[in-house]
């Protein structure tokens, strides 16, 4: 089919359908834990993390109806052009001419960057969102298919993708890879190119593997056919994709690029690739084996009648999703760049494997044909590329960091504010013999959506709240790191703090390997070179030492088996001297899975606390704190909030019976899944203090 008849046929279906057909799981239950489930949040307008369960998308627009255009221009050898002027360029909407009001030209190139700053690590989403605004810093994300992409393709392309990584990115590029089961939260733009190659080198591709390998998988695979599991699969990824897309959205107005690695989707398999369970592969449960119609196409089954008869509805939906993807990607102006890691593939299917080998010449093609042709929509409508069926993916690589090397940024007010719906874009140079890309058109907001950006700002939660809840984006950005760890501040001797760490490995996260941290080096010093604590292979588990109160700065090493660092970290602290005064030690969380598990963690005085802060409703929390003061005992109350600060029950502080502790029982199951504080409050007269434990409740 050619470019033009998939443009058509594309418009055609999207006029006709409004939704995708139902598939029999819901798209929150597709990101379903491990890895956990990914959100859509909706991105602060300020740099302070991502609320994971606000669906509000961000707002960019100074005015409601002002619109801002991405062009690249390019030469007839795809290099940039950057000497246009604002009275170079055309802009028309609806085929109706505009009055260009804002131009600058966006200029990131190594060599010509605008911005002066070094390049800062990114170890959080303050940072993400404090270096994704800087003007000389281009945003990337990799999307890794590999539900959609064979073993031996993801062999293949993993080395040119690193070696990409390697040689394309400027130090001052933030960028980041994604799983279709990774969570949102698991996604942070940053510069560790080292960590990224690493990750791309182990890309491993299961196209058509229904091996489960998770929880979430092992919970459909075994009960549905194969053309469910497909589905399930194209929704997973397709659901992922729109999460990073908000995610990216919320960093700027700018263009971002998503390199999505795949080899297209389609939700129609032939009958010979059709088992009534997934995990049969090839009918080898005790089921009968799916007939073999001769791959010459000499006849055809029932079951294979039955099943092209519903090939239309089932690409129909298809296409629906696609076009869902699509309109988001230009709304938050991203641009998918699709490659495809078969190259120039004469076939959709293995012809050296017994089943697919009995798929007819005249299907395989069009199944081919039919998976690259959702990846030439992604990327045509989106204003990206599509690298399909050429085996120099380098060169369609290159073409990618030219296109986000110099564009121009036009803005004009449009006389659209509130109908809600797509207008089409054309944007034309004068100048001849130059080539001229820019997205389709755009989404105009609808009239909730003016309502909602022009309604007062509501007051948020107090600050100490949010700093609270930051703590869990912060700690979800953790994952990629090799280990995980826990400080805490309690009263030491002769006036010191004494310092609590713990720290374990960082669990393996599906879809990729890494390298196991066995050991921690912990050095603790002062302002004036003084050392506080040295301590080498620290096995996981508790180090406890004391500290003048005042700035503290802790370099921390992860070690593999080797004694090879994995993971470097200085962090600075400022410890509060806990002598003075009314003060309340770190809560200690402990977690128990069930009934006697967590009596016997509220009986012993060295159990471990957990880091983690995500829970499922079925744990039982112990938080272990104490408080003190100069003048006498103070009393300890605590009580649950929402995100919002306000108080939802009071919670019962019993005496922990050693060490001057006090103990809390919290119970998650009458909670539903969300972010949650424990707030503890120490009284002593008049004078009162508190601390706050923030946490997530996962299904």
């Amino acid at each position: 089919m050619s470019k033009g008849r998939v443009r058509l046929a594309y418009s055609l279906l999207a006029a006709v359908l409004s939704a995708p057909l139902a598939l029999g799981v819901k798209a929150q239950d597709a990101q379903a834990p491990p890895p956990p489930a990914a959100q859509q949040p909706a991105p602060a307008q300020q740099p302070a993390p991502a609320a994971p369960g606000d669906q509000q998308a961000p707002v960019f627009r100074s005015d409601i109806n002002f619109v801002r255009v991405d062009v690249i221009v390019t030469d007839r050898q795809g290099n940039p052009v950057g000497d246009l002027k604002q009275q170079d360029f055309e802009v028309t909407e609806d085929g109706k001419p505009q009055a260009i009001q804002t131009f600058k030209l966006i200029n990131v190139s190594e060599d010509t960057g605008v911005g002066t700053d070094p390049p800062r690590d990114v170890r959080n989403p303050i940072d993400e969102q404090t270096e994704a605004a800087r003007d000389d810093v281009r945003l990337f994300a990799i999307f890794l298919d590999d539900y959609h992409v064979r073993l031996e393709n993801s062999m293949r392309a993993r080395e040119i993708l690193a070696r990409f990584a390697e040689n394309s990115f400027n130090p001052k590029d933030i960028v980041s890879i994604m799983y279709p089961l990774w969570s949102i939260n698991d996604v942070l733009l940053g510069r560790n190119r080292k960590a990224l190659t690493t990750a791309l080198r182990e890309f491993t591709g299961r196209k058509y593997d229904y091996t489960p390998r998770n929880a979430f998988e092992e919970r459909y695979v075994h009960y549905v056919s194969t053309i469910e599991a497909e589905r399930i699969r194209n929704q997973v990824t397709l659901t992922a994709i729109k999460g990073l897309i908000i995610k990216l959205g919320g960093l700027g107005e700018r263009r971002k690029a998503i390199v999505l690695v795949s080899e297209g989707f389609t939700n129609v398999l032939p009958v010979q690739m059709v088992d009534q369970i997934a995990t049969c592969n090839g009918g080898q449960c005790g089921n009968q084996p799916p007939p073999r119609p001769d791959p010459v196409g000499g006849g055809t089954s029932p079951a294979q009648q039955r099943l092209e008869s519903q090939e239309f509805f089932l690409q129909s939906e298809m296409m629906s999703d696609i076009k869902m993807v699509t309109d988001l990607a230009n709304r938050y102006n991203c641009a998918i760049y699709a490659l495809d890691p078969r190259g120039l593939a004469p076939f959709e299917f293995d012809l050296s494997s017994a089943g697919q080998a009995a798929v007819s010449l005249t299907k395989n093609q069009q199944m081919l044909d039919t998976t690259i042709d959702t990846l030439r929509v992604l990327a045509d409508e989106t204003d990206g590329r599509a690298i399909v069926n050429s085996n120099d993916l380098d060169r369609g690589l290159r073409q990618i960091i030219r296109d986000t090397s110099a564009y121009y940024l036009l803005g004009y007010t449009s006389a659209v504010t509130t109908d809600g719906k797509f207008h089409k874009l054309n944007v034309r140079v004068k100048r001849p013999g130059l080539q001229v890309r820019s997205r389709p058109g755009y989404m105009a907001m609808s009239a909730s959506e003016v309502e909602r950006a022009l309604a007062p700002k509501k007051p948020g939660p107090p600050p100490a709240i949010t700093e609270a809840l930051g703590t869990l984006a912060v700690s979800g950005q953790q994952r990629r790191n090799p280990i995980r760890t826990w400080l805490g501040m309690s009263p030491g001797s002769d006036g010191k703090t004494k310092i609590t760490f713990v720290w374990n490995p960082m669990p393996a996260v599906p879809g990729t390997r890494r390298e196991v941290a066995t050991t921690v080096s912990l050095l603790a010093g002062g302002p004036n070179s003084d050392l506080y604590h040295r301590e080498k292979a620290i096995r996981p588990g508790r180090v406890e030492f004391e500290v003048p109160p005042g700035p503290v700065e802790l370099e921390i090493a992860a070690q593999d088996a080797a004694g090879e660092v994995l993971d470097r970290e200085i962090r600075k602290l400022v410890v509060p001297s806990m002598g003075l005064g009314l003060t309340v030690s770190t809560p200690e969380v402990f977690r128990g899975r069930t009934l006697p598990e967590w009596q016997t963690l509220a009986t012993d005085p060295r159990a471990l606390p957990v880091i983690e802060r995500d829970f499922r409703r079925t744990d039982r929390l112990l938080v272990r704190v104490g408080a003190q003061s100069a003048g006498g005992t103070p009393v300890l109350t605590a009580r649950m909030l929402n995100r919002e600060g306000g108080e939802m029950s009071v919670l019962t502080v019993t005496p922990a019976g050693f060490g001057g502790l006090s103990q809390i029982d919290v119970p998650l199951s009458p909670l539903p899944p969300g972010d949650f504080l424990i707030e503890v409050i120490a009284k002593e007269g008049a004078e009162q203090t508190s601390a706050l434990i923030a946490f997530r409740v996962t299904p």
